[in-house]
């Protein structure tokens, strides 16, 4: 509402079993900093989970006490009185500075004998007999001469009819020499800038990482737009979501392996097809020695198994920028794997990429396998690319740099000119990343791929050392290549 400067309010229904999600307290914590006094909510205590009490029963004094801990203004109520309901909304509409949370104490099931304050009832279908006792007992209950039309709790106000949004030019190109040391991640941050001067629904939301997804440059482009959530990822995806739904394009970002956090939340956007625009920064390996626990190295999996999600990896700056302006203007989930390691840019300026595309980087007519790689393991497959040449073999490379789709049709036409070798080199698990992506477009037509992949859990050490150690360096590719084409040589 702030973003677009309207007056209207928020209103989210929650049960008291589900308040034990870390995701609520996320929304709890960020809704009192921000200060949304047009953010109403309304806890239903029914007592009742779906296998036992919940947690605090109808202590509501808990609930009061933790909401309010949390700084909202609390209310509560008896859940079955309704002026009790339309005067904690009016009160909740005059509080200022703070969100609102309203606990209504209610009895599940309430007004039928047999479930009232019953367990085990939690989502089931009455039965035909049950069904006709239920309703005979609430018809009983039915005040004679009452008003059966209920009161009118819809405020009225008057329309502000507001001008639609729309990009006012396109973005800037990219800015860069052939062989400048550019980190993708820096890229990136360069262009959510750009696209802050031509497109007033884009926005940023960060997650206490942006000096270093380098998503400080939109906020200094526009402040406004800017939205930080601190370490709370599951809430900044499920305010990238509410923001979809309002008319913004949302660029979450943070180091890839938090996105974990928000998996759930990445899942129900797939389902809603809310149109969201996610980067995990610091994927694979190559982060270096930051370790495991930071090496992102299922993402892609995990953001591929969505159906409708665009999953984009560039390897360079240009394609990086390029990228991103493609991710504003499709409708729909898309996740960008970013990266940490500085590289060389390989794409002039004016170099253009599709979604569901590909770019063949080297070929000749006697190339003798197919190595298709993406992001940091692009020059990999190009060292090894001139490793071989120098020893009198030749060798396609492909940037694979749409995940989802796939180029479908040029894999197959490499496969086809390199007697179906084709090899697979990513900085990420054997399962769910590019190796499978390739396999399940070209495992139709007959052709198998031979997959190099992060195949056991890393450690520390430097960028370089880790590829090597861990199977997906330019030296194992040389490997695989001399093995694939000496086995079908010794046939």
């Amino acid at each position: 509402a702030r973003r677009i400067g309207s007056d209207y309010r928020t209103y989210v229904l929650l049960g008291d079993g589900e308040s034990a999600e870390g995701s609520v307290w996320e929304a709890a914590n960020v809704g009192a900093r921000d200060k949304l006094d047009n953010l109403c909510a309304i806890t239903d205590v029914n007592r009742l989970g779906q296998s036992q009490p919940t947690m605090w029963q109808h202590d509501m004094a808990q609930f009061e006490r933790r909401w309010t801990a949390f700084g909202w203004h609390a209310i509560v109520i008896d859940g079955h009185d309704v002026d009790a309901i339309l005067n904690a909304l009016d009160e909740a509409r005059r509080t200022k500075g703070r969100p609102t949370m309203i606990l209504a104490r209610t009895v599940k099931g309430k007004g039928v004998s047999f479930t009232e304050d019953k367990d085990n009832w939690h989502g089931k279908a009455f039965k035909k007999e049950e069904l006709e006792k239920a309703v005979a007992e609430l018809e009983k209950q039915r005040v004679a001469g009452a008003a059966t039309s209920g009161p009118d709790l819809v405020r009225r106000v008057e329309a502000k009819p507001r001008a639609a949004e729309s990009a006012t030019g396109a973005i800037a190109a990219p800015n860069y020499k052939i062989g400048d040391e550019v980190a993708t991640r820096e890229a990136f941050g360069d262009a959510l800038a750009k696209l802050a001067a031509v497109d007033p629904r884009v926005v940023a939301l960060d997650a206490d990482v942006k000096n270093s997804t380098y998503t400080d440059r939109f906020e200094k482009a526009a402040p406004g737009r800017f939205y930080e959530n601190f370490i709370a990822e599951q809430v900044m995806v499920g305010a990238a979501m509410g923001l979809s739904a309002r008319g913004a394009i949302p660029f979450a970002s943070t180091f890839a392996c938090f996105l974990y956090r928000a998996a759930d939340f990445i899942r129900m956007a797939a389902i809603g097809h809310n149109n969201i625009k996610l980067a995990g920064t610091h994927a694979g390996v190559s982060i270096g020695e930051d370790g495991p626990s930071q090496m992102a190295l299922e993402d892609l999996a995990m953001c591929r198994a969505e159906p409708g999600f665009t999953v984009l990896y560039p390897s360079d700056a240009v394609s990086a920028e390029r990228l991103v302006a493609l991710a504003a203007q499709t409708n729909g989930p898309t996740y960008l794997r970013i990266s940490r390691p500085k590289t060389p840019v390989i794409y002039p300026n004016g170099e253009t990429f599709t979604i569901g595309g590909l770019k063949v980087l080297r070929e000749s007519p006697n190339d003798v396998a197919t190595v298709i790689a993406a992001g940091v393991t692009v020059f990999e497959a190009l060292k090894a690319c001139d490793q071989l040449k120098a020893s009198g073999t030749a060798i396609r490379v492909i940037d694979l740099y749409s995940l989802a789709p796939v180029d479908r049709d040029g894999l197959l036409a490499a496969a086809r000119a390199t007697k179906g070798r084709l090899i697979t080199v990513e900085d990420h698990y054997a399962a769910g990343g590019l190796g499978d992506a390739v396999a399940e477009a070209v495992a139709d037509a007959g052709f198998a791929v031979h997959r190099l992949a992060v195949r056991e859990i890393p450690r520390s050490g430097k960028p370089e050392e880790l590829l090597e150690r861990f199977g997906i360096s330019s030296a194992h590719i040389v490997s695989a290549v001399t093995s694939i084409v000496g086995a079908v040589a010794a046939r």
